[in-house]
């Protein structure tokens, strides 16, 4: 079956021209001018894909993600956008789109990007996208071998790890190598849709369940009958799904909201956290039934910072895959970008060094990426270790005077706002990433 994509975008040109070249590759098509229209269309209508213009006449086109991802969490979205626009679109791949492409935008450039996003919904049909994952660090090959130890039994797997680290390429390699890789692999991401929806999402519900529910809807447990369902961020369900997921782990069996009719369902669970369910658990913020339900077998999986050398393999693969993306032929990194990778933090870790590296393989004025390409954040890392190392211990030192001027300072709003880092960022008039990057390199407890 042709997969489903609408276009929403005022250029009526633009349209045209993505209408006719992607009906020409085989897929069905739909297009509209506003916002509000698409969202209504959504409600009735299942997509595949949503190409959108992040600038629209009637609502901002990350406004309108926010509320794809609620009413249609298992459709990818690409953010066309002009190049000035680039940090607007960078902050919606942060909020859950797929990718973006930079306007004018030829056909045969979008192709690429589109079946990349089509194919991050559907199971893989190789095992390409792995690499993300791959290195030679002792904790990944420890995980990695871990995983495929567990991958071919049914045992529920729990994932632990940070944001944008890659747990769902890890649940995406367990499902490859078990029993049930040729049935359907769905991820739910559970932070991402609104407590009062998780239980029509998990479980399905009939018409007139509630206000706005025009139409029966099959729950994503039933969508991944016989296959593996991947439950990420499964700590943000309210405590009555929690009790209703257990009772349908426990049974097999789902009832769909609004209905009493029993549904039998077989399908494999692996759920993913990025903070620590044990502690949850026993504070009593997640219900220790079902974490035993689901923690048959945890994997733990290091951020991007901890895993030394492969910090500069990631970089090589997100450069080449920039390369191809972009049509650039940037052949690699300056010695001081190197530098600065390893010394930056990784908050965002794998998500974050591939926006990063995209931006700065658009960015190159030649064929090196070089330091002037990089976000401000990650200068600023390479240059206050470079001070560090230049003035150890030199009480006649100005920079050094300065930095335990900031330390001094840093430490002094942490205290007067009760340690709540987003609160002493506003405080001290930066953004809470610099502020957590200061932390790092002044060795703040």
């Amino acid at each position: 079956m042709a997969k489903k994509i609408l276009i929403v975008d005022d250029d009526l040109y633009m349209i045209k021209l993505l209408d006719n070249y992607l009906q020409k590759e085989g897929y069905q098509t739909h297009t509209v001018t506003k916002g509000k229209p698409a969202l209504k269309l959504l409600v009735k209508k299942s997509f595949d894909l949503v190409l959108c213009d992040i600038r629209l006449p009637d609502i901002e086109g990350s406004v309108l993600l926010s509320h794809i991802l609620k009413v249609s969490p298992n459709t990818a979205v690409v953010m066309m956008t002009a190049y000035a626009e680039i940090r607007d679109a960078v902050r919606c791949i942060k909020s859950g789109a797929f990718d973006y492409v930079t306007k004018p935008i030829l056909p045969e450039n979008i192709s690429n990007v589109v079946k990349k996003a089509l194919a991050s919904k559907e199971l893989p049909e190789s095992f390409d996208d792995f690499e993300f994952i791959s290195g030679t660090c002792e904790k990944i090959v420890e995980l990695t071998d871990q995983a495929m130890l567990v991958a071919p039994t049914d045992m529920s797997v729990l994932i632990q790890g940070e944001t944008g680290s890659g747990k769902e390429y890890i649940a995406r390699m367990i499902h490859h190598y078990s029993q049930r890789k040729n049935k359907r692999f769905v991820a739910l991401d559970c932070g991402a849709i609104p407590k009062e929806l998780a239980a029509s999402e998990l479980f399905g519900h009939v018409k007139g369940a509630f206000t706005g529910a025009i139409t029966d809807k099959t729950g994503f447990l039933k969508m991944a009958d016989g296959g593996t369902i991947f439950l990420d961020e499964i700590g943000n369900l309210s405590y009555d799904t929690q009790v209703k997921l257990l009772r349908a782990i426990h049974q097999k069996i789902i009832t769909r909201v609004g209905d009493t009719k029993p549904i039998p369902v077989d399908v494999r669970i692996i759920s993913a956290s990025n903070s620590n369910l044990t502690i949850n658990a026993r504070d009593g913020n997640f219900r220790e039934d079902l974490y035993h339900r689901i923690n048959e077998f945890k994997l733990e999986l290091p951020p991007l910072r901890e895993r030394g050398n492969d910090i500069i393999l990631f970089a090589t693969h997100f450069l080449k895959q920039a390369n191809h993306e972009l049509n650039r032929r940037v052949e690699g990194f300056d010695p001081e970008v190197i530098t600065s990778f390893k010394a930056y933090p990784w908050y965002g870790n794998l998500r974050e060094m591939r926006n990063v590296i995209k931006r700065s393989v658009l960015l190159a004025k030649n064929n090196m990426v070089s330091i002037e390409c990089l976000p401000e954040e990650i200068r600023f890392t390479q240059k206050e270790n470079s001070i560090q190392h230049d003035h150890p211990n030199n009480e006649w030192s100005l920079k050094e005077t300065v930095l335990l001027a900031e330390k001094t300072l840093i430490l002094k709003a942490l205290k007067q706002c009760g340690n709540n880092k987003t609160e002493a960022a506003r405080l001290l008039n930066i953004d809470r990433k610099t502020l957590y990057n200061k932390i790092k390199i002044l060795e703040i407890e």
